[in-house]
């Protein structure tokens, strides 16, 4: 019998469950032999997990049948829970009371490496082959047990869309939804009021999600991740478009990432295990310098997780079913170090490997005027479907 482990890593997405349920429906379709263990909270149940005899593992596992995932396509989230966890890179508080003999020394960073510990949990759980459904950090790690010789498969999914490799990530159109949908129900406030509307949406790195939310909702202006603004300049343009507004308002949408060309991101708390601090306030900082400039209040509304939360919309219902489905055929044909991915508007699946071979970005040169700040959709003939 073949034992398939499968987990959920990073931020939850809507799509995550339905992606679940057509893996394992799948794989069940017609007689297989096989058993679908759900891996608990992401990689950390790998390190939780105790490999010995006659311990009680099962707080980090979840048998996963056609029974008990009949319904669960229909919330958003994760039943496996999840985790942003690296064993590659563990902090020193994260690291179980039963590896704590075992961590050896520590990085540069303070951190360390427990994959050792990740291999010989997999070995105990007898795993023929490991699915992850996750983003950038997740995926680090899936690359770093396939190159250790785990079967490994991969399932992108991210709200940013900027999973190297694949034209989408589970979440994103959602993502994108939920965004015009507030942004639009905000507009009777800003309105009312007569004020300037600050709308700040999730986007680390990528500016992918703002830009086709800002294009969509009609923005007066959007200012993505990967170009920094001018808070003066962007008042003056936003003083002009409420002025031609009959409603005397105006909106602009950024991103969490987004940066002035001073320098100033907004990060808080500490670094996560891949470095990196917590990102959001940046519209607060533009909303306040908005304020200072036109002596009026401003309207300043970070989206943050209800872009993310409730179930998803019927686009990524749709690729969330095909890349499970798909996730499965790869696996019965005993075909591993596989990503499944849309590479120019077909589903394929491509080399585990090219999630790692760069960074996906906007195509500012295409898609983006910077002197202007706002989405530049012209001429569409060509183009990829969702302007990456």
């Amino acid at each position: 019998m073949q034992r398939i482990g499968i987990l959920t890593g990073g931020g939850d997405v809507p799509g995550l469950n339905a992606a679940i349920k057509a893996f394992v429906w799948r794989m069940t379709d017609d007689p297989c032999d096989c058993e679908i263990i759900g891996l608990r909270r992401g990689w950390t149940s790998l390190i939780n997990i105790v490999p010995e005899a006659g311990v009680d593992n099962s707080a980090w596992m979840l048998p996963l049948t056609r029974v008990r995932t009949r319904a669960i396509d229909r919330t958003g989230g994760t039943i496996l829970h999840t985790s942003r966890i690296n064993p590659s890179i563990l902090k020193p508080e994260h690291i179980p009371p039963h590896l704590e003999s075992q961590k050896g020394a520590p990085d540069d960073r303070g951190r360390y490496d427990l994959t050792k510990a990740a291999l010989r949990a997999i070995e105990f759980l007898r795993l023929d082959c490991l699915v992850a459904l996750g983003g950038d950090g997740t995926l680090t790690f899936a690359r770093r047990l396939h190159d250790e010789g785990v079967p490994m498969l991969a399932i992108p999914k991210t709200m940013d869309n900027d999973v190297f490799g694949t034209d989408y990530c589970l979440g994103f159109s959602t993502a994108v939804t939920r965004s015009v949908m507030f942004i639009n129900d905000l507009r009777t406030s800003a309105g009312s009021h007569e004020r300037f509307l600050v709308v700040e949406l999730f986007g680390r790195n990528s500016g992918e999600t703002c830009l086709l939310a800002a294009y969509l909702s009609g923005v007066d202006r959007a200012l993505i991740a990967e170009v920094p603004f001018d808070p003066d300049v962007v008042y003056e343009m936003l003083a002009r478009d409420k002025a031609d507004n009959p409603s005397n308002y105006a909106v602009v949408a950024i991103s969490e990432g987004a940066q002035t060309m001073a320098g100033t991101r907004v990060e808080s708390g500490e670094a996560d295990a891949a470095g990196q601090r917590k990102l959001g306030g940046i519209g607060g900082v533009l909303a306040e310098h908005l304020e200072q400039r036109g002596r009026d209040k401003v309207i300043y509304q970070r989206l943050a997780y209800l872009m993310r939360s409730g179930a998803p919309d019927s686009l990524d219902l749709i690729v969330a079913n095909n890349y499970g489905s798909l996730a499965a055929d790869l696996l019965r044909r005993e075909e591993s170090g596989r990503m499944v991915a849309v590479v120019d508007g077909r589903y394929t699946a491509v080399p585990i490997w090219v999630s790692g071979q760069g960074r996906k970005r906007v195509d500012i040169r295409r898609f983006y005027d910077a002197e202007e700040y706002r989405p530049k959709v012209a001429e569409v003939m060509g183009m990829p479907m969702f302007l990456h």
